[in-house]
Parts: structure tokens; sequence; C-alpha cells
């Protein structure tokens, strides 16, 4: 079995995301390897981001602004912390989720990506696609799908 030396996690805030943020810990803390946890966003203003969360209901952990990027990467590492992450690096990209989580494994030459799997078994991710099928396709790496809805 391949020993990870770099694992990429990425996370959205979403209860579903940091179910995959503990998973990815305990395999990089496993492995001795470092997590880097990537949050992509777009900037919003507070208006914009107030707006959104009242139309998008319990859709409303897509949006968010850089703030609340750091904010969800704060959250991400201190569980990954207790999770027993040692090495916990994080990114905030601006961008779509795919891309950025891509961009992050090539840059850091991780060898084992990790995502949540929401999104996967819907109609709208079967139709539009979804990270984590798009990520499994795209990364050219190892890729963890956990399972978190």
């Amino acid at each position: 079995m391949a020993v990870y030396r770099t694992v990429v996690v990425g996370t959205d805030g979403s209860d579903s995301s940091f179910a995959a943020v503990d998973r990815a810990a305990g395999v990089a803390a496993d492995a001795g390897a470092t997590l880097v946890v990537v949050c992509a966003y777009y900037p919003a203003s507070k208006h914009d981001v107030d707006r959104a969360q009242d139309e998008l209901g319990e859709e409303s952990y897509q949006v968010v602004g850089s703030a609340p990027a750091e904010d969800t990467l704060q959250s991400a590492r201190d569980r990954a912390a207790k999770a027993g992450a040692k090495n916990v690096e994080t990114v905030a990209l601006k961008g779509e989720p795919v891309e950025a989580l891509r961009k992050v494994v090539h840059e850091r030459s991780a060898d084992l990506l990790v995502v949540g799997n929401r999104g996967l078994n819907t109609l709208a991710g079967r139709i539009l696609g979804s990270v984590p099928s798009e990520v499994a396709r795209k990364s050219g790496v190892d890729v963890l799908i956990v399972h978190t809805t």
C-alpha cells in the first residue's frame, strides 16, 4: 500500500465536508502526512451573502465571502488537529471547487485527495456533474470519496 505524504481535502463549511476533513485528518495522522485543507469561494458582500442564504435555505453553505472562507478553514483546522493531524495547512482560493482542488493537488504534489460524496447521487449531480465525480475523473491522484450524506 502507498504511503501518503500530502493529503488534500476540500471543505465548503457544510457538515458533509467537515466529515471528509475528519476522515482526511485521520488518514494524514496515520501516514504522518501533511494535510492541506482547501476552501474555494467567490468573494461576496455581506448583503449578497445574507440575501442568497435567505433564498437558498439548507443549500446556503455554498455561499461564502472571503471572511467566511477563513472561518471555515479555521474550523476545519481545529477539527483536523482534534482528529490527530499534526501538520495542517489551509488554502483559500477564489473560484470553482474542482479547479481549486486540482490546482492545490498539483502545486503541493499531493498523492491523495479527499472529498465528501455530497451531490454524487443527486439528479443535478448526474446531469451537471458533482465535485466528487469531477475530481475523481480529473485529479490524476488517488481520490477518497467519503460517505458523508
